[in-house]
């Protein structure tokens, strides 16, 4: 398989600006080849600030930005695109406005069957994943399924936070949100991945990059930390 992946947990990490954290492993990932990235905003309502934040960013980068709402063709934009970024925002919006627009096949063959580089923060990693089962987010809108584009055989929460012990907050943990969806029967293993995390994918080969740890959930299995420079390319098997 050919897929290359730079999944984020987030786009902007306190203290930075946007995309501040992960410039050096987007430029290593995207490389020199790739001059002009093709950019999905539909996770956010105003597309055109969403649009000129992505492309000032990606500019200092050495990369040229198209965004795909401004495309006649959102199909063809996809074809013909060297490279894909989705930004973060809303998961559910994000994922009926591809389904909408009829991207989500398209985007999954562009990137497993041509090996076109795919990069997710946030929103856009919930969606290259099996669903968006495990989303913070709200339901704002309805996508006709929470099946998504399936570009790893298991699903991410970005943004993971550990629960704070001194808080007086009694609403549930991230971790027993989490845990909840795995009570239910055949639900793949969950990686959660925190501010300043990412995941690179290449081929069958998955390592966790960034400056903080993940912590994988599995069905009736207790969780795992890792640290970043771990290799996780046993995550890309349908076993899991």
């Amino acid at each position: 398989m050919k897929r290359r992946l730079l999944l984020v947990s987030n786009s902007t990490l306190h203290g930075g600006g946007y995309l501040q954290h992960c410039q050096q492993q987007i430029q290593d990932f995207f490389g020199k080849n790739v001059k002009r990235i093709l950019f999905v905003p539909y996770a956010l309502h105003d597309r055109d600030a969403y649009s000129k934040t992505a492309r000032d960013k990606f500019k200092t980068l050495g990369y040229e930005v198209d965004s795909v709402h401004e495309t006649p063709d959102p199909v063809d934009a996809v074809r013909k695109a060297e490279g894909i970024f989705i930004g973060g925002g809303n998961t559910f919006r994000l994922l009926k406005s591809l389904y909408d627009s009829k991207l989500v096949t398209e985007i999954r063959k562009r990137v497993l069957e041509d090996g076109i580089p795919y990069m997710g923060s946030s929103a856009g990693t919930n969606v290259s994943t099996i669903s968006i089962n495990t989303t913070n987010d709200m339901p704002i809108v309805y996508p006709p399924t929470f099946a998504a584009i399936g570009l790893v055989p298991f699903n991410i929460n970005p943004h993971y936070l550990d629960a704070d012990p001194n808080s007086k907050h009694m609403g549930e943990t991230r971790e027993q949100r989490i845990v909840q969806y795995h009570e239910e029967p055949d639900t793949p293993c969950v990686l959660g991945l925190r501010e300043g995390s990412m995941l690179l994918v290449e081929g069958s080969k998955a390592t966790l990059l960034g400056s903080t740890k993940a912590r994988l959930f599995q069905r009736g299995k207790h969780t795992t930390e890792y640290e970043p420079g771990s290799d996780l390319s046993f995550l890309l098997t349908d076993a899991q």
